[in-house]
């Protein structure tokens, strides 16, 4: 079973790496953001925490293609 849709393999790779980015990168600093009051932090800070985790399926997008190779 794929864990990704059909269109999206069907992209070039750096076409993926801007979906993924322009996907997540806005709801990780938004999450980060309104989050962070809750952990203590500054919601700046958090925004910033919020971007680093929603890097990491970029990561594993770039690893999954260094492995087709």
């Amino acid at each position: 079973m794929a864990l990704l849709p059909r269109w999206f393999e069907t992209l070039s790779f750096q076409a993926q790496l801007i979906l993924t980015a322009l996907v997540l990168d806005p709801i990780g600093f938004g999450a980060g953001y309104l989050l962070a009051p809750e952990f203590g932090v500054e919601p700046i800070l958090g925004g910033v925490y919020g971007l680093v985790a929603a890097s990491f399926p970029m990561s594993l997008l770039v690893m999954r293609e260094v492995g087709r190779q």
